[in-house]
């Protein structure tokens, strides 16, 4: 998320916050862990979810006192100036403590990325990838790190680990940093307004991101509903944590995705092969590969000794987002790996919210372009192996008795005419070479070089339908449409690539990052808008918000999963319109 500078609480709201009243508390034995949630509601420009969380932690005796100070996870670069409340635990709201803003903001970024915590529109948050995070080896090390308890300590039985969902996002266009508990409590001093706003993230998705299994510490495990709204009362004394006990702690490392495909898509999962002798076809190598339930099997690979050879397999990823394993049967040659983790995600999770005539946003400044990475020109080469014959004579004397030939030189006594030798037949005991021509060739390799390459571009216009400008200007709340195309360029066989499968594009008023569009292709093969639900006619448009400010409006496209064996090929690209006045220009008439 792009925090911007925020004005502070008003002296009114910090009094009314300093009245808030106390709560009740809930906590979570070993293992005791679960979530739920549902779809996430559209929210307005002022008011949105940035698909941004984390967790805060807090270390606990097992009698429920508090040993550390809590501390926030995140992994998401989060600005020091958003709004929170310091950081308190939900045990410390039990005990008394009112909301109270609090100075500048800090989370910790930790080396190996959380899991999703909060779920959200078709992705939902993982309670199994949330318990093996925070019941690893790394996650024990990483709360020792934090809060200076000695690990042999944290594990030994006697603490349990505290954990909160946070949710980060804009409420009134200001930037807020709440625990469930905390949004709860907020709501409840601002007369329902986050009720109002976002519901589906402060009522439902947050405080549904962690529960109890089992009652721990006085608080009851969670009986109620894992998809629907919640009240404040039932938040703040039953939901929005999760506990930890390390009496076993796990030794699986926590690890991200070894690879990373969007659903519905011909995608190449490639492998390295090496060798230190000589892989031929006599002896050549092959792999298996076993994914979501299917085999495939590359046959016939070849390499010279000491050297390696890439290995690489066409499929098609499943339809809904998912976490599967990819796993390697490997002979004739090695591998540093035979299993890998796969996460299927879908794009199509976060289009932007219903636009609407009254929404504002008076503290936007337009955002610079996004630098993504993109990968335009790959290359990869294949071995070859074909036999470089050289035959010798491999000699093979024997001592053996019976007749042969001796030839000696012309003397005294030689036959009339003799020149200078003849030949005498002999028997006895005599040298005889027994071999054979022999084939002392061996395989020469060559290898045999491919590239591909993605050139693409974007444009995007006024909408038909609306009334006419001149050139490339429009008024703000209109809507526009987009064409993007690209194309794949290569020497492979047409089974080693794939053409850009997938084009998603993003949006300066959601800071090129917080709602984009995944686009469809069209009968020509263009990459398009997909029909807009808040269109009345139906129009493959984005609406652009009416209170955007004249001047440039920059659309930004990544065009992305052109598989090569070499990995994806993917391009960015930009355009551009002018924005003049707004559609309330169009509807006002001056009366004399």
């Amino acid at each position: 998320m792009i925090c911007k500078k925020r004005t502070i609480f008003t002296f009114l709201m910090i009094m009314v916050l300093y009245l808030s009243s106390s709560l009740t508390c809930f906590a979570a034995g070993d293992g005791n862990i679960d979530n739920g949630g549902g779809s996430m509601g559209q929210g307005t420009a002022t008011d949105i979810w940035h698909h941004e969380d984390g967790v805060r932690v807090t270390v606990v005796a097992l009698d429920g006192t508090i040993v550390s100070v809590p501390f926030d996870l995140t992994n998401f670069d989060i600005e020091d100036n958003i709004i929170h409340f310091g950081n308190v635990c939900k045990l410390q709201y039990t005990a008394g403590a009112s909301l109270s803003p609090g100075g500048a903001y800090s989370c910790s970024k930790p080396g190996t990325a959380l899991p999703q915590i909060i779920s959200r529109t078709a992705v939902k948050a993982s309670l199994e990838e949330i318990k093996r995070y925070f019941c690893s080896e790394y996650a024990a090390q990483l709360v020792s790190t934090k809060t200076g308890i000695l690990l042999d300590d944290l594990i030994s039985g006697n603490y349990k680990l505290v954990i909160e969902p946070i949710a980060y996002f804009t409420h009134g266009g200001r930037d807020y940093a709440m625990t469930a508990t905390e949004a709860a409590l907020y709501n409840q001093l601002s007369g329902g307004a986050l009720r109002r706003t976002l519901t589906s993230l402060t009522h439902q998705n947050l405080p549904l991101a962690l529960f109890l299994e089992q009652p721990d510490l006085g608080y009851p495990a969670w009986t109620g509903t894992r998809d629907g709204k919640v009240p404040d009362s039932d938040i703040i004394s039953s939901l929005g944590i999760g506990i930890v006990t390390y009496k076993e702690i796990s030794n699986t490392p926590v690890v991200a995705p070894d690879f990373t495909y969007r659903v519905d898509t011909d995608v190449i999962t490639s492998i390295t092969l090496t060798s230190t002798t000589e892989v031929n076809p006599d002896h050549p190598a092959s792999v298996t590969f076993q994914i979501f339930g299917q085999s495939y099997t590359v046959n016939n690979i070849v390499m010279p000794a000491g050297s390696s050879q890439i290995v690489w397999v066409k499929w098609h990823t499943p339809s809904s987002p998912t976490t599967l394993s990819i796993d390697l049967t490997v002979s004739g040659a090695s591998t540093a790996k035979t299993n890998f983790l796969v996460q299927i995600v879908s794009l199509d999770e976060n289009p932007p919210p219903d636009p609407q005539a009254t929404d504002t946003n008076p503290g936007f400044r337009i955002p610079a372009l996004p630098s993504d990475y993109e990968n335009t020109y790959v290359t990869w080469s294949v071995w070859n192996a074909h036999w470089v014959p050289d035959w010798q004579w491999d000699s093979d004397m024997k001592w053996v008795y019976g007749s042969y030939q001796e030839i000696k030189e012309c003397t005294e006594d030689c036959p009339p005419n003799c020149t200078k030798e003849h030949k005498m037949w002999k028997i006895g005991y005599h040298w005889e070479d027994h071999g054979s021509w022999v084939d002392h060739g061996e395989y020469e390799f060559t290898a045999t070089g491919y590239y591909a390459s993605i050139t693409g571009n974007m444009y995007i216009s006024p909408d038909v339908t609306i009334p006419n400008y001149p050139g490339n200007y429009m008024r703000s709340g209109y809507g526009i449409s987009e064409t993007a195309s690209a194309s794949v360029a290569s020497n492979a066989p047409a089974d080693q690539i794939t053409a850009a499968q997938n084009a998603i594009t993003y949006f300066p008023e959601f800071d090129y990052a917080t709602y984009w569009r995944l686009l469809t292709l069209d009968w020509n093969g263009n990459f398009v808008f997909k029909s807009n639900p808040y269109s009345i006619q139906g129009r493959n448009v984005h609406f652009t918000p009416v209170w955007f400010p004249d001047g440039t409006y920059t659309a930004y496209t990544r065009i992305i999963d052109a598989w090569t064996p070499a990995g994806m090929l993917s391009i960015n690209s930009n355009d551009s319109l002018q924005i003049q006045g707004s559609l309330f220009d169009d509807w006002y008439s001056k009366r004399e």
